[in-house]
């Protein structure tokens, strides 16, 4: 089993930036694919960002290329999602998950674990 726990997530303005973390507890975290979703109200959830179990690999969802960057810090099981110039649009309850050895996941169902998620909302 592996548990996360998503945080970073709050208010804020159009143009602005928010950092969310995401920590892993329960195996080894550097064998785990990792992936950002998002889910706004009567919507889908959609993929945003993944990376590689090694690190070295990174994947985005067009809508978000160049405003957000995926990370990880193995050594403090932690994935972050450092995301600039948001928009309205980009407002959602926002989800890592995990995948053994996982490698640019785009579908939901790849994933093996979730976690509850951390609200974010832009105003315009």
């Amino acid at each position: 089993q592996v548990q996360l726990v998503e945080s970073g997530g709050g208010l804020v303005q159009a143009g602005g930036s928010l950092r969310l973390s995401c920590v892993a507890s329960g195996r080894i975290f550097s064998n785990y694919g990792m992936g950002w979703f998002r889910q706004a109200p009567g919507k889908e959830r959609e993929f945003v960002s993944a990376i590689s179990w090694s690190g070295y690999d990174t994947y985005y969802t067009d809508s978000v290329k160049g405003r957000f960057a995926i990370s990880r810090d193995n050594a403090k099981n932690t994935v972050y999602l450092q995301m600039y110039s948001l928009k309205p649009e980009d407002t959602a309850v926002y989800l890592c998950a995990a995948r053994p050895f996982g490698k640019g996941d785009t579908d939901p169902g790849d994933y093996d674990y979730w976690g509850q998620g951390t609200e974010v909302t832009v105003s315009s």
